[in-house]
């Protein structure tokens, strides 16, 4: 399995009023994939989570003293795995999902209080703006743009496994795919789903943002540099 990004179910801080949680590999398609949580705390003190990780006791208590869970995100279809468990621990916190997530869910017999869609006005638009990138019948991912720390958060978009982190049978494909560090990339299995022009308007978007910091659920995140990383991961369709 992965060596992940230990300490696991840690937040580890990355940006002001921002933390990264790692969880333990989760299989998709049979491989283990690394698991990985955005905790950001809004200016109201409620705390916000992007892409809920294994929801265990003392990861409770650990993000309890940053303040109450008051909204869960399932950012893509594939990302929702846990949004289940969270919600039914926090009742009083709202989810929110991407297109297609309730679908694959239901797909699997598994039921999900999901009480808004991503991609329009949320309580939290002025601290964190984001939208769906278009032009994927497949992939309908909604990215992340955290204003005060000025860090964008992305989910598949790009991937950046490091190698030395990843069993040894998993090292040759994820060279061969190029989603390895620190040339990560868009898998070229989803790449081909999308709309080059509309993906391109979708780019182009993020990198008006100006981030400074880029979040990554998969591989190395990257504290400085964020817009030479989209315009690297992305010359194929700028």
């Amino acid at each position: 399995m992965p060596r992940g990004y230990p300490p696991l179910f840690t937040p580890k801080p990355f940006g002001r009023d921002l933390w990264l949680v790692d969880g333990p590999a989760i299989r998709f398609y049979g491989m283990p994939f690394s698991t990985r949580m955005t905790v950001v705390r809004l200016s109201d003190g409620g705390l916000w989570l992007h892409s809920p990780v294994e929801r265990t006791p003392g990861l409770a208590e650990r993000l309890a003293v940053l303040g109450p869970v008051r909204h869960l995100i399932a950012p893509n279809w594939i990302h929702y795995a846990w949004l289940g468990d969270w919600a039914e621990a926090c009742p009083q916190a709202e989810t929110w999902a991407a297109p297609g997530v309730a679908e694959r869910a239901a797909s699997r017999g598994k039921r999900l209080r999901i009480d808004h869609g991503l991609g329009g006005e949320a309580p939290w638009s002025a601290e964190i703006d984001h939208f769906i990138v278009e032009g994927s019948a497949v992939h309908r991912e909604a990215v992340f743009f955290h204003r005060p720390s000025r860090t964008l958060i992305l989910t598949d978009l790009i991937e950046n496994f490091e190698p030395a982190r990843l069993p040894w049978f998993m090292r040759p494909l994820v060279r061969l795919a190029g989603i390895a560090h620190p040339k990560g990339r868009m898998p070229p299995d989803m790449a081909a789903t999308f709309d080059k022009a509309k993906l391109r308007a979708g780019v182009e978007r993020m990198i008006a943002w100006r981030p400074e910091r880029l979040v990554l659920a998969h591989g190395h995140c990257f504290q400085t540099g964020a817009v030479r990383e989209l315009e690297r991961a992305f010359a194929r369709v700028l």
